[in-house]
């Protein structure tokens, strides 16, 4: 049978596929160093260490007393000293790293997020968000309401970040009113936004695997489902196995006023269109401060004041995301991830080690940069050709990308998540705290393992395998 001319580049391509991991290998051992992560030590222990230290000693607010930004600092200066090449090349470095448009577009959505929740606050909207939801649902399950919630508001929006800001302030309201417990609360929320994260089809996290691996989006998708479904439905049950141990109180005055509550429902209503999320948190900035305006609650001035009060809220997370996205561009330039990565790549022997390799990469990678979308960026061309290597579908490598990125992000105090979540607290609940509480992220993080081993999620992949010559997916049937 003779070959087409089609034929012949489509393997070319896949044997460059191949290739690509072991010039990585390559370049990556004669430019790697472990010495390169010591600026992301320095920044760690500082942040984290003391946390933990004060919060032993029974300080209050343990994780606030010690500034991240400056811990962030601190692992800088150590980066200027101990990595190689001139102070000119590694200070610009360190600005493209600050000036990335992931770090940048997350910077602004942390300041539309604390300015739309400070000015929902100003209008009297998060009291009758309250008040709505002590109305319809029993005291008892609303953890389980606030689990749903922060689900379906993180699907349909694809940002985390926006999601813990519109649902945080309502959920911790509820939990201070009815006197739940915060950290559980706050467990919920935080489980409830990572869940929609990881299964957004709009997400960034979707975006970044689903374009390094070369698959589709609703492929992706489909396999995340089946590994999200029974840990959320386990989630649910405990909930409401937990709802016994609840407090029922009376709260007293439920009225409330649906104009109030508006912003929050357009705001969602619009993320389900697939308004861009910024477009979404100005809207519902806007008609908040519009409709302060009609009750009276609000000026002209107060709506701007408010506006400013939830951007300096949000100051500490934003200088800490971008400090944290120049170190990581320094560390990752000296070598520092490449070496992390090649100690992990080492380990691989066949499809199931190549997959918990994959998950290795990016968790690792999550943990030291805090940012899954970087983590997933970063790792995504070598994931590739780990899949081509060992034959491990991209589909397949893509929902693992997102997942364990996801568990991470989702489980490190000092990511930007737990800490906007608990900074919503006024520092009454540290992220250490909060930690038990997050059930959902850690049945989705033994789903996931236990679907390496036991592939339960894979049907669909089965029935429309990957060819790796064709570089797509071909249909048994």
């Amino acid at each position: 049978m003779v070959k087409t001319q089609k034929e012949v580049p489509e393997k070319a391509n896949v044997k460059m596929e191949i290739e690509i991991g072991e010039k990585i290998s390559r370049e990556g051992r004669a430019f790697c160093s472990g010495k390169a992560l010591i600026p992301f030590a320095v920044f760690i222990v500082l942040y984290l260490g003391s946390g933990i230290f004060l919060q032993l000693q029974g300080v209050p607010s343990a994780f606030y007393q010690f500034p991240a930004p400056l811990a962030a600092v601190a692992g800088i200066i150590a980066a200027f000293f101990i990595l190689p090449g001139h102070f000119e090349e590694k200070f610009e470095t360190f600005v493209k790293g600050c000036g990335d448009s992931n770090i940048i577009i997350m910077c602004l959505i942390f300041l539309l997020a604390g300015g739309f929740a400070s000015v929902c606050k100003a209008m009297g909207g998060i009291d009758a968000a309250v008040n709505l939801g002590l109305t319809y649902i029993p005291t008892a399950y609303l953890g389980v309401g606030i689990f749903i919630i922060s689900s379906f508001i993180a699907t349909a929006t694809g940002t985390s970040v926006g999601s813990a800001a519109a649902v945080g302030p309502i959920a911790i309201a509820v939990a201070e009113r009815t006197g739940m417990s915060l950290p559980l609360i706050m467990g919920c929320v935080i489980g409830g936004i990572m869940l929609g994260d990881n299964l957004s089809i709009i997400s960034d996290t979707t975006i970044a695997s689903t374009r390094t691996q070369g698959c589709a989006m609703k492929d992706k998708f489909r396999l995340n489902f089946w590994l999200t479904l029974v840990p959320a439905l386990i989630t649910v049950f405990l909930l409401i196995m937990h709802s016994g141990a609840m407090p029922t109180v009376a709260i007293g005055n439920h009225d409330f006023s649906l104009l109030r509550v508006l912003p929050y429902i357009v705001v969602l209503v619009t993320a389900i269109w697939g308004m861009n999320v910024f477009l979404v948190l100005v809207m519902g900035t806007v008609l908040a401060g519009c409709i302060g305006l009609y009750y009276g609650e609000l000026t002209v001035l107060s709506w701007t004041q408010a506006m400013y009060t939830g951007f300096k809220g949000m100051c500490d997370i934003f200088f800490l995301s971008l400090l944290s996205g120049g170190l990581a561009a320094m560390v990752s330039k000296a070598g520092g991830i490449t070496w992390l990565l090649l100690q992990v790549q080492r380990g691989i022997r066949g499809k199931k080690t190549a997959e918990l390799g994959i998950s290795a990469l990016v968790s690792l990678s999550d943990i030291a940069l805090a940012n899954n979308t970087v983590a997933i960026i970063i790792n995504g061309e070598i994931a590739k050709s780990i899949c081509y290597r060992f034959h491990v579908d991209p589909r397949r490598s893509a929902a693992l990308l997102s997942t364990f990125s996801t568990i991470f992000q989702g489980l490190i105090p000092y990511g930007a998540q737990m800490l906007m979540v608990t900074g919503f607290a006024g520092g009454k609940v540290s992220p250490l705290a909060v930690l038990p509480y997050t059930w959902f992220i850690y049945l989705l993080a033994l789903s996931a393992l236990v679907s390496i081993f036991i592939p339960f999620s894979d049907g669909f992949i089965r029935k429309n395998p990957w060819d790796f010559t064709l570089r797509k997916p071909v249909n048994k049937g």
